[in-house]
């Protein structure tokens, strides 16, 4: 029960970790207490596993929680103490593990498309589940991943490319121990080893390795069976698992016709061909026999050595093929990874003896260069108290003859000593000549030096007055300039003014010719007017005199033209407004 407990906590991790996170990386009391939480993590977990579901203990449970799941109160307490305790074996493990990859393969699972099918994606889940290493966060290793790729390319019938996985493994393992289960997932799906081959094939392949590793599915294949009532033959789909044999109408496994069950007591025995049927083999049981027709040789031979397989596994107790591999994979990997860390136990002890063997060797090293110095300094010593002897007795004998010597060496000195002492003379004489006169060269320089900085001091002052009566011309200067500047810029603002008002005037001049012209207009539309008026009045007086004898002239205005502007006849004539014409130009004349 300790090995179904850990298969079934892997699954529940995945669905565990899938809930949201709060801050700090725990599920929140208050999202396991939910309706929801409990509704997906303990009544579902409760109805696949064929476990009494218990609400009140749950929230009992959690009542006084304040750390989350993590805690002694925390949920994966809660699901070991209520649930996973009470599992007997008798649940559907398709059935539990995909509850639990619907509630962490949406949240998970890659959004790049994939060479497999959701199905797939899931059986290739439940295999990591079933091959990943016993902690957690769940990952599955290199070796593991290199069996399950073989398996599945063993299953599409295709070669296994070693040299491609081992480039794949030196990468990966550069970077990390393993791969999650959605890695694996996107690993497969990516067709990196499957290449050639189309998305059936390996859905096939890896549909075979999920009945293998999770189903327990030693071997499956139709065959003929005899009927123990009737004793007619009929084709069923055999399933055989460590501990049964299921047949059924096909392999759709819908309608399943009956059992049988394998112990230690049975056995298979190949049988000759007989009622026309042939490559025979038949499984006693302690109940009943069973008659059996492979479709050929090698398939009744094949069914025949994995059945007494699987009742020689019954008889030692020993667990499936796939799963006894597996676990003899862990050990070696345990063994091997014990057998490591031994070496470098050992490497880091050999290590460190061999650090104190070479400080004891340095030392005695030390110990030996010291005692050959010591040696050495000793025979030194000998051979110069050997030599200072023999020195000493050689200056012993030579000493009267150095004596002697030494005082005509000394007679000889002194009568030098004299000669150099009178020569001496004779050139600090000469040399105090020479003193006096660099003295009397150095005074004149002196002089020289003072006549030149006087000059020089006069120079500077001439050139500070020359420098101040420039600057002074030169600020004249830019007054002056300045000045002609503003004359400048105030001349060029008259201008402007006068450009400006001859603009203005020439404006009121183009306005006072269209208003001329409009009273021309104005004028001779009246001048009309009064034509007519006295061509009638003419016509009526002419009319009135005839009638009554009434003869009175009636003389009309000035006959001279009148400008009409738009306020009324205007105050000047048109000879007026061309002397005001001819003094405007002139005007504009004398301004350019």
């Amino acid at each position: 029960m300790v090995g179904l407990k850990e298969e079934l906590l892997k699954s529940i991790w995945h669905a565990f970790t899938a809930l949201d996170l709060d801050r700090s990386g725990k599920v929140s009391k208050s999202q396991l207490k939910a309706s929801g939480g409990r509704r997906v993590l303990s009544h579902n977990l409760c109805t696949v596993l064929n476990v009494p579901h218990d609400p009140v203990a749950l929230e009992e449970h959690f009542r006084d929680d304040d750390e989350g799941p993590v805690s002694n109160q925390g949920y994966m307490p809660y699901l070991n103490k209520f649930i996973l305790e009470k599992v007997q074996g008798n649940f559907d493990k398709v059935e539990f593990n995909r509850m639990c990859w619907t509630l962490c393969a949406k949240k998970n699972l890659s959004k790049s498309p994939l060479l497999i099918s959701d199905e797939d994606a899931f059986k290739v889940w439940v295999i990591f589940n079933f091959l990943s290493e016993d902690k957690y966060p769940l990952i599955i290793v290199p070796e593991e991943i290199e069996y399950l790729l073989k398996k599945i390319t063993e299953a599409m019938g295709a070669g296994w490319q070693q040299e491609q996985f081992d480039h794949y493994k030196i990468a990966l393992n550069t970077s990390r121990e393993g791969l999650s289960a959605w890695e694996l997932i996107e690993l497969i799906g990516s067709g990196q080893f499957s290449k050639g081959m189309d998305r059936q094939t390996v859905s096939m392949a890896i549909n075979e390795v999920f009945n293998e590793l999770i189903l327990d599915v030693l071997k499956q294949g139709y065959m003929l069976k005899k009927g123990h009532k009737r004793k007619n033959w009929m084709e069923r789909w055999f399933v055989l698992k460590p501990n049964i044999i299921s047949y059924y109408v096909s392999e759709d496994l819908k309608d399943k016709k009956g059992d049988i069950i394998l112990d230690g007591n049975c056995c298979v025995e190949a049988l000759p061909d007989k009622d026309g049927k042939k490559c025979l083999f038949l499984i006693k049981c302690l109940d009943k026999t069973f008659e059996i027709s492979a479709s050929d040789k090698k398939k009744k031979q094949e069914w025949i050595q994995a059945i007494q397989s699987t009742v020689n596994l019954l008889r030692a107790g020993s667990a499936p093929p796939h799963k006894e591999a597996r676990q003899k994979r862990k050990e070696l990997r345990q063994k091997l990874l014990a057998e490591q860390e031994e070496l470098e136990r050992q490497m880091k002890e050999l290590q460190a003896a061999n650090e104190n063997k070479q400080k004891e060797l340095e030392t005695v090293r030390k110990q030996l260069e010291a005692a050959a110095a010591r040696a050495a300094e000793e025979e030194k010593k000998r051979l110069q108290t050997q030599v200072e002897l023999q020195d000493r007795f050689s200056l012993e004998l030579e000493r009267e003859k150095m004596v002697r010597q030494k005082m005509e060496e000394q007679v000889a000195q002194k009568s030098s000593e004299l000669e150099q002492y009178l020569q001496r003379v004779r050139e600090l004489e000469e040399m105090y000549k020479q003193l006096q006169e660099a003295l009397e060269e150095e005074k004149q320089a002196r002089q020289d030096e003072e006549t030149v900085r006087k000059l020089q001091a006069r120079l500077l002052e001439e050139e500070t007055a020359k420098r101040a009566e420039l600057e002074k011309w030169h600020l004249q200067q830019q007054q002056t300039i300045q000045m002609t500047e503003a004359e400048k810029q105030e001349l060029e603002n008259q201008r402007m003014m006068k450009e400006q008002a001859l603009q203005v005037a020439m404006q009121q001049l183009k306005q006072l010719e269209l208003e001329r012209k409009e009273a021309l207009e104005q004028y001779e539309e009246v001048k009309k007017k009064l034509e007519t008026a006295a061509n009638n009045t003419k016509s009526w007086k002419d009319k009135v005199a005839h009638h009554e004898g009434l003869i009175r002239l009636i003389e009309p205005g000035s006959k001279n033209p009148h400008l009409i502007t738009n306020w009324g006849p205007a105050a000047f004539t048109e000879a007026e407004l061309e002397e005001r014409q001819r003094s405007w130009k002139g005007k504009k004349a004398t301004s350019e």
